[in-house]
């Protein structure tokens, strides 16, 4: 990324997302002075074992959950599409819905996930949700974004064709950028706290944390996040 002003546009599947998948690096570059926004596709309404819990009561919880998240990572607006969670497909709609916000808000760079991350490991399986998410977007930012024949009908909403620079996927098994962030792992764990109905034991969160972004082979306790970036 340039040291320039530039915006990026952040598309997961569900609130907490952002925070697990790359929230440190999120944070270094709201402090750098970019603009930052969360689109999220799903309001996370199935994330609970609660008997007296429901979907509704939960979406409006998460809701507010990752609005804080989200101001402490310092990230400048958050945007739900509120697609039920589980069963997010990659359909003409959320693509358009997708691009539309590509298109309103103009960024420079997308993050989002790896579609193909199905598994990592032996003890891990994708949520489906984050693998649409991902596939999604792609489809939104190439051919679609940028190019004036796909959804004309957001041209009568003003929104002209725009097309990112660069897509910065996480959750991906073949990372080829690592961001050092020993200086904002302490936001990230902060802004995941917030997530109240989804962290019971914060502290085993941090252990955890610190465990999957420790990289050993990198001098001294050096803590990154890894993406598989595109630049076009």
């Amino acid at each position: 990324m340039s040291n320039e002003p530039e915006r990026v546009l952040l598309v997961l599947a569900h609130p907490d997302d952002p925070e697990f998948f790359c929230g440190a690096t999120l944070a270094q570059w709201a402090r750098a002075g970019k603009e930052i926004r969360y689109l999220l596709l799903t309001c996370g309404d199935k994330g609970s074992d609660d008997p007296a819990m429901t979907p509704e009561m939960l979406c409006a919880d998460r809701q507010v959950e990752q609005r804080a998240a989200a101001k402490v990572i310092g990230a400048q607006d958050v945007v739900f599409l509120s697609y039920r969670d589980g069963e997010l497909m990659n359909t003409l709609d959320v693509r358009r819905a997708i691009v539309r916000e590509i298109r309103r808000f103009k960024p420079r760079v997308i993050v989002t996930c790896d579609p193909t991350t199905y598994f990592r490991g032996t003890a891990y399986i994708n949520h489906t949700d984050h693998r649409t998410a991902g596939a999604a977007t792609l489809d939104a930012v190439f051919p679609a974004a940028g190019n004036r024949m796909y959804f004309p009908e957001l041209l009568q909403e003003g929104l002209e064709p725009h097309a990112p620079k660069e897509v910065w996927m996480s959750q991906t098994q073949e990372p080829n950028v690592w961001v050092p962030v020993n200086d904002t792992i302490d936001v990230k764990l902060a802004a995941l706290r917030e997530h109240k109905s989804q962290i019971k034991d914060p502290v085993e969160l941090e252990k955890r944390i610190r465990d999957r972004l420790r990289r050993p082979e990198m001098d001294g306790e050096v803590y990154a996040e890894g993406f598989r970036v595109i630049r076009f």
